[in-house]
Protein backbone atom coordinates (compact mmCIF):
# COMPACT_ATOMS: atom_id res chain seq x y z
CA UNK A 1 0.00 0.00 0.00
CA UNK A 2 1.01 3.50 -1.09
CA UNK A 3 0.21 6.97 -0.24
CA UNK A 4 1.18 8.74 -3.64
CA UNK A 5 3.74 11.04 -1.66
CA UNK A 6 6.70 11.03 -3.94
CA UNK A 7 10.19 10.33 -2.12
CA UNK A 8 12.61 10.58 -4.71
CA UNK A 9 13.08 10.84 -8.75
CA UNK A 10 15.33 7.84 -9.59
CA UNK A 11 16.26 6.52 -13.24
CA UNK A 12 15.75 3.53 -15.70
CA UNK A 13 19.31 2.17 -15.33
CA UNK A 14 18.47 -1.46 -17.99
CA UNK A 15 15.70 -3.19 -19.17
CA UNK A 16 16.34 -6.74 -19.61
CA UNK A 17 13.51 -8.20 -21.80
CA UNK A 18 12.10 -11.27 -21.97
CA UNK A 19 9.45 -12.76 -24.34
CA UNK A 20 7.09 -11.44 -22.33
CA UNK A 21 7.91 -10.07 -19.26
CA UNK A 22 11.34 -7.91 -18.18
CA UNK A 23 13.18 -7.22 -15.56
CA UNK A 24 13.87 -3.41 -14.75
CA UNK A 25 17.26 -1.64 -12.92
CA UNK A 26 16.52 1.16 -11.54
CA UNK A 27 18.83 4.05 -9.99
CA UNK A 28 17.83 5.37 -7.15
CA UNK A 29 19.93 7.02 -3.30
CA UNK A 30 17.33 7.99 -0.96
CA UNK A 31 14.91 5.29 -0.48
CA UNK A 32 18.21 2.41 -0.34
CA UNK A 33 18.33 3.67 2.99
CA UNK A 34 16.09 1.28 4.15
CA UNK A 35 15.11 -1.32 0.99
CA UNK A 36 15.49 -4.94 1.55
CA UNK A 37 14.97 -7.77 -0.67
CA UNK A 38 11.25 -8.95 -1.20
CA UNK A 39 9.59 -5.25 -0.70
CA UNK A 40 7.58 -3.18 -2.69
CA UNK A 41 8.29 0.01 -4.27
CA UNK A 42 6.27 2.26 -6.50
CA UNK A 43 7.58 2.85 -9.49
CA UNK A 44 5.66 5.30 -11.58
CA UNK A 45 3.01 4.14 -9.76
CA UNK A 46 3.01 0.42 -10.37
CA UNK A 47 3.48 -1.84 -7.40
CA UNK A 48 7.00 -4.06 -7.99
CA UNK A 49 9.39 -6.01 -6.27
CA UNK A 50 12.54 -5.67 -5.27
CA UNK A 51 14.81 -8.81 -6.52
CA UNK A 52 18.46 -7.25 -6.16
CA UNK A 53 20.14 -4.45 -4.14
CA UNK A 54 23.12 -2.51 -5.47
CA UNK A 55 25.28 0.40 -4.40
CA UNK A 56 22.77 2.99 -6.51
CA UNK A 57 19.75 1.12 -7.33
CA UNK A 58 18.00 -1.91 -6.95
CA UNK A 59 15.99 -4.33 -9.89
CA UNK A 60 12.39 -6.01 -10.03
CA UNK A 61 10.62 -7.59 -12.43
CA UNK A 62 7.53 -6.90 -14.44
CA UNK A 63 5.18 -9.13 -15.92
CA UNK A 64 3.35 -9.05 -18.80
CA UNK A 65 0.01 -8.14 -17.14
CA UNK A 66 1.84 -4.84 -15.97
CA UNK A 67 3.62 -4.48 -19.42
CA UNK A 68 0.16 -4.22 -20.88
CA UNK A 69 -1.64 -1.66 -18.54
CA UNK A 70 1.10 0.89 -18.47
CA UNK A 71 3.52 3.41 -20.12
CA UNK A 72 6.22 2.22 -21.41
CA UNK A 73 9.76 3.36 -20.06
CA UNK A 74 13.17 3.41 -21.65
CA UNK A 75 17.04 3.43 -20.32
CA UNK A 76 17.22 6.47 -19.23
CA UNK A 77 13.73 7.70 -18.20
CA UNK A 78 12.99 9.26 -14.79
CA UNK A 79 10.79 7.52 -12.71
CA UNK A 80 8.85 8.49 -9.59
CA UNK A 81 9.65 6.19 -6.76
CA UNK A 82 7.85 5.90 -3.57
CA UNK A 83 8.26 2.87 -0.71
CA UNK A 84 5.81 0.99 0.78
CA UNK A 85 3.79 3.19 3.48
CA UNK A 86 5.04 2.55 7.11
CA UNK A 87 2.00 1.38 9.77
CA UNK A 88 3.71 4.46 12.05
CA UNK A 89 3.80 7.18 9.05
CA UNK A 90 1.66 10.04 7.98
CA UNK A 91 -1.03 9.79 5.60
CA UNK A 92 -0.51 12.67 3.17
CA UNK A 93 -2.04 11.18 -0.01
CA UNK A 94 -4.84 8.83 -0.42
CA UNK A 95 -4.66 4.89 -0.54
CA UNK A 96 -2.97 3.94 -3.83
CA UNK A 97 -2.11 0.33 -4.57
CA UNK A 98 0.28 0.27 -7.21
CA UNK A 99 -2.57 -1.34 -9.74
CA UNK A 100 -2.64 0.38 -12.57
CA UNK A 101 -5.94 0.90 -13.95
CA UNK A 102 -4.48 1.91 -17.72
CA UNK A 103 -2.92 4.62 -19.44
CA UNK A 104 -3.53 8.53 -19.93
CA UNK A 105 -2.13 10.87 -22.47
CA UNK A 106 -1.39 14.45 -21.89
CA UNK A 107 -3.21 16.77 -23.91
CA UNK A 108 -2.43 19.97 -22.72
CA UNK A 109 -0.19 22.07 -20.46
CA UNK A 110 -1.36 25.55 -19.14
CA UNK A 111 0.43 27.88 -16.48
CA UNK A 112 -1.55 29.61 -13.88
CA UNK A 113 0.75 32.13 -12.27
CA UNK A 114 2.73 29.74 -9.50
CA UNK A 115 0.82 26.72 -10.65
CA UNK A 116 0.68 24.40 -13.17
CA UNK A 117 -2.88 22.46 -15.26
CA UNK A 118 -2.43 19.46 -16.85
CA UNK A 119 -4.97 18.09 -18.57
CA UNK A 120 -5.05 14.39 -19.31
CA UNK A 121 -6.86 12.37 -22.46
CA UNK A 122 -7.86 8.75 -20.79
CA UNK A 123 -10.26 5.86 -22.33
CA UNK A 124 -14.04 5.88 -20.59
CA UNK A 125 -13.70 2.69 -18.66
CA UNK A 126 -10.72 4.82 -16.76
CA UNK A 127 -12.77 7.84 -16.40
CA UNK A 128 -15.36 6.98 -15.33
CA UNK A 129 -14.03 6.80 -11.53
CA UNK A 130 -12.86 10.51 -11.97
CA UNK A 131 -14.68 12.57 -9.90
CA UNK A 132 -13.83 16.81 -9.70
CA UNK A 133 -11.77 17.26 -6.03
CA UNK A 134 -11.31 13.23 -6.28
CA UNK A 135 -8.03 11.56 -5.94
CA UNK A 136 -6.23 10.13 -8.94
CA UNK A 137 -2.38 8.61 -8.60
CA UNK A 138 -0.53 10.17 -12.17
CA UNK A 139 2.43 7.97 -12.46
CA UNK A 140 1.65 7.22 -8.18
CA UNK A 141 1.34 10.97 -7.59
CA UNK A 142 -1.28 11.26 -5.58
CA UNK A 143 -3.21 14.56 -7.08
CA UNK A 144 -6.78 16.06 -6.58
CA UNK A 145 -8.80 16.17 -9.64
CA UNK A 146 -9.92 19.80 -10.22
CA UNK A 147 -12.11 19.22 -13.34
CA UNK A 148 -13.49 16.44 -15.58
CA UNK A 149 -14.35 16.56 -19.15
CA UNK A 150 -16.06 14.44 -21.50
CA UNK A 151 -12.63 12.57 -22.45
CA UNK A 152 -10.08 14.09 -20.14
CA UNK A 153 -9.62 15.40 -16.80
CA UNK A 154 -7.67 18.01 -15.19
CA UNK A 155 -4.86 18.89 -12.33
CA UNK A 156 -3.39 21.77 -11.04
CA UNK A 157 0.16 21.04 -9.76
CA UNK A 158 1.90 23.35 -7.17
CA UNK A 159 5.48 24.16 -7.82
CA UNK A 160 6.60 21.78 -5.11
CA UNK A 161 5.08 18.75 -6.62
CA UNK A 162 6.10 19.77 -9.87
CA UNK A 163 9.67 19.99 -8.37
CA UNK A 164 9.81 16.44 -6.72
CA UNK A 165 8.38 14.47 -9.23
CA UNK A 166 8.43 13.86 -13.08
CA UNK A 167 5.91 15.89 -13.75
CA UNK A 168 8.15 19.01 -14.61
CA UNK A 169 8.96 16.74 -17.18
CA UNK A 170 6.19 15.83 -19.16
CA UNK A 171 5.31 17.29 -22.54
CA UNK A 172 2.03 17.32 -24.05
CA UNK A 173 1.67 13.91 -26.00
CA UNK A 174 3.32 11.90 -23.58
CA UNK A 175 1.74 8.70 -21.90
CA UNK A 176 1.29 7.87 -17.64
CA UNK A 177 0.13 5.35 -15.59
CA UNK A 178 -3.41 6.03 -13.85
CA UNK A 179 -4.63 4.66 -10.75
CA UNK A 180 -7.91 5.07 -9.91
CA UNK A 181 -8.75 6.05 -6.11
CA UNK A 182 -10.53 2.27 -5.16
CA UNK A 183 -13.12 3.34 -3.28
CA UNK A 184 -15.64 4.31 -6.55
CA UNK A 185 -14.76 0.59 -7.78
CA UNK A 186 -15.38 -1.29 -4.90
CA UNK A 187 -19.15 0.37 -4.10
CA UNK A 188 -19.92 -0.36 -8.07
CA UNK A 189 -18.87 -3.71 -7.43
CA UNK A 190 -20.90 -4.14 -4.71
CA UNK A 191 -23.89 -2.86 -5.73
CA UNK A 192 -23.57 -4.21 -9.42
CA UNK A 193 -26.24 -6.54 -11.21
CA UNK A 194 -25.45 -10.09 -8.89
CA UNK A 195 -24.56 -8.84 -5.95
CA UNK A 196 -25.61 -10.53 -2.93
CA UNK A 197 -26.06 -6.86 -1.19
CA UNK A 198 -29.49 -6.02 -2.89
CA UNK A 199 -30.52 -3.81 0.17
CA UNK A 200 -27.63 -1.36 -0.51
CA UNK A 201 -29.36 1.04 -3.05
CA UNK A 202 -29.02 4.13 -3.96
CA UNK A 203 -31.64 5.34 -1.99
CA UNK A 204 -30.40 3.51 0.90
CA UNK A 205 -26.75 5.35 1.14
CA UNK A 206 -28.80 8.93 0.26
CA UNK A 207 -30.67 8.05 3.58
CA UNK A 208 -27.66 7.25 6.09
CA UNK A 209 -25.66 10.51 4.27
CA UNK A 210 -23.24 8.51 1.75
Amino acid sequence: MFTGIIEEIGKIQGIQKGARSAVLSVQASEILEDVHLGDSVAVNGICLTVTSISSNGFTADVMHETLNRSSHLRIGSSVNLERAMAANGRFGGHIVSGHIDGTGTVSDIRRDDNAVWYTVKTPLPVLRYIIEKGSIAIDGISLTVAKVHKDSFSVSIIPHTASLTTLSSRRVGDSVNLENDCIGKYVERLMGKGSRNRDITAGFLTKYGF
